[in-house]
């Protein structure tokens, strides 16, 4: 059996975890965050509210960027670090400025969500994997010979991520069964009709008749919990059913988001169902003109940004001895 073990173990170490599906991951998390910064200004999401004594809240968070930057500075400094990592470019170092954004924003925030909480904690359980990806962007191919015991590190943080998404939907479907109104299959009637998270005018005319349905409305509400469980057991499932189980997941959450207008959180959760159900060794084969083509766009921004500043670097150094051919150059 330990020799079994030996093999297993070896065979994980062997294997990169460093592609493209972590790297999609990386970048749906951190358009979560960003999303939300981009379409709200610092006086919707930095408030007074009862029980805060002061926004952004900094007491239990002295080390948020809202507290140490002024205020406008730091939520321009987020976005741009926000941008940076969703892009893929250099995992290792972007890794820990998006962590400090999420668990920032998370921490002094007037009233996050639990798509926030989502976002600062993959965020931190996924720096492993993050800090030993040395590749220009996370969106290439692992090269070179894999080191076994960094590998195993990383693989060793993907499980602790697999665990931590499994646990989040074992508790959302174990709690709603505590509560009447989703034991009873009637609670999406009362969700759908609430005038802040209620369902949007133009669905109203496909959803209504359903909810209106004693049979509709109970499939509605035990189905979300169905799959809610269906994805917890995602954790111990054959990699065969995982396909099946991560669309399911991703249908769920992007219905929350459109029927419900809870956009970040679907995006917070989406990259925890890539995480959790697609095998970081199995990477996604995009077509051609995809995200390469993408990924060589940002490239050639950055190198046509950098070398302008490169030659007026260049000429001032000439300037400054009197060469009259470097100022020309």
């Amino acid at each position: 059996m330990l020799a079994r073990l030996g093999a297993r173990l070896r065979g994980v170490a062997e294997a990169a975890p460093w592609t493209n599906v972590y790297g999609l991951a990386r970048t749906v998390l951190a358009c979560c965050t960003l999303t939300t910064l981009l379409a709200s200004e610092t006086s919707t999401l930095f408030r007074p509210a009862q029980g805060i004594p002061g926004y952004p809240y900094c007491d239990g968070a002295p080390y948020s960027l809202f507290c140490v930057v002024p205020l406008e500075t730091a939520h321009a400094l987020a976005i741009v670090i926000l941008l940076v990592a969703a892009s893929g470019w250099r995992p290792r170092y972007t890794a820990l400025p998006h962590w400090w954004v999420a668990v920032s924003f998370q921490a002094s925030a007037t009233i996050p969500d639990g798509g926030d909480q989502v976002a600062a904690v993959l965020s931190l359980l996924i720096l492993p994997i993050a800090l030993s990806d040395g590749r220009t962007w996370h969106w290439q191919r692992p090269a070179g010979q894999v080191n076994p015991v960094i590998s195993l590190v990383a693989w060793s943080a993907s499980l602790v991520i697999r665990v931590q998404v499994a646990g989040i939907y074992l508790q959302a479907s174990m709690a709603k069964l505590g509560k009447e109104e989703w034991a009873d299959g009637t609670a999406l009637y009362y969700w759908f009709g609430d005038p802040q998270f209620g369902i949007p005018g133009w669905a109203s005319g496909v959803l209504q008749p359903v909810l209106a349905s004693p049979v509709g409305v109970t499939l509605l509400t035990w189905g979300t919990v169905a799959v809610e469980f269906a994805l917890f057991l995602g954790l111990v499932a054959r990699r065969a059913a995982r396909p099946y189980l991560l669309v399911s997941g991703l249908a769920l959450h992007a219905s929350i988001a459109i029927l419900m207008g809870l956009g970040s959180f679907a995006l917070a959760m989406s990259a925890s169902l890539i995480l959790y159900l697609r095998p970081l060794d199995q990477p996604f084969a995009w077509r051609a003109g995809g995200l390469p083509a993408a990924r060589r766009a940002v490239s050639r921004l950055v190198t046509g940004l950098h070398r302008p500043m490169t030659a007026r670097n260049g000429a001032a150094r000439s300037l400054g001895k009197g060469d009259v051919a470097g100022e020309e150059a």
